[in-house]
């Protein structure tokens, strides 16, 4: 809760004086806890007045095999190399509108092409970027290296571009854990078969 980035099971380890194994184990138990699994007691008067239907969103819900079912408000990812607590899903609009207090803080339509176009082709270069967005990208990269969204990767060994790719920070705001989990783009593109039609409309 107080670190500005997800926490690997490493450092966590370090920190408790625990083995990683230990550590691993004690997340998973936290994030099935979290997410309202913890065995019922035979004696609780739970089973009574608690629903069957896991799939209902009570207080309290009961499974086949005797668990109660009680999802806390948050919740532990494993995402971007580290663990970290979130506000569950249910409750995004609620504690955003909290938070907010409507601020605004979305990225134009011309900084989320340029970040997907980064995103898919890293690392890549600003020329790269302009040249497949028809545009010049430079102050949209600088908002994006500003909001900690894209990094200098190095530069490219022929031309000595600067070469830039996505941070731990992306893979955070994405929920994701790599960027090998981004949607494929290929369900996007045209099929063959619809190719010509395709490049007709494009001259026209």
């Amino acid at each position: 809760m107080v670190i500005d980035q997800p926490a690997t099971a490493v450092e966590l380890a370090a920190g408790l004086n625990l083995t990683v194994d230990a550590v691993e184990q004690l997340l998973a138990e936290l994030q099935r806890e979290y997410n309202g699994y913890t065995v019922n007691a035979p004696d609780s008067d739970v089973a009574d007045t608690a629903c069957t239907n896991t799939a209902c969103k009570n207080s309290a819900c009961i499974d086949a095999a005797g668990n109660t079912s009680r999802p806390r408000g948050f919740e532990l990812r494993n995402i971007a190399g580290g663990w970290r607590i979130y506000s569950r899903t249910d409750f995004a609009d609620v504690v955003g509108g909290f938070v907010l207090e409507g601020q605004t803080a979305r990225l134009t339509q011309a900084a989320l092409e340029t970040l997907a176009v980064i995103a898919y082709r890293q690392p890549v270069s600003r020329a790269r970027v302009s040249a497949i967005r028809g545009v010049n990208v430079d102050s949209v990269v600088r908002t994006l290296m500003q909001r900690g969204l894209i990094e200098d990767s190095g530069t490219d060994p022929e031309s000595g571009a600067i070469l830039y790719r996505t941070t731990s920070y992306f893979l955070e705001r994405m929920g994701i854990g790599s960027v090998a989990e981004l949607p494929q783009l290929s369900p996007h593109l045209p099929g063959l078969e619809g190719i010509e039609e395709f490049y007709d409309a494009g001259r026209m």
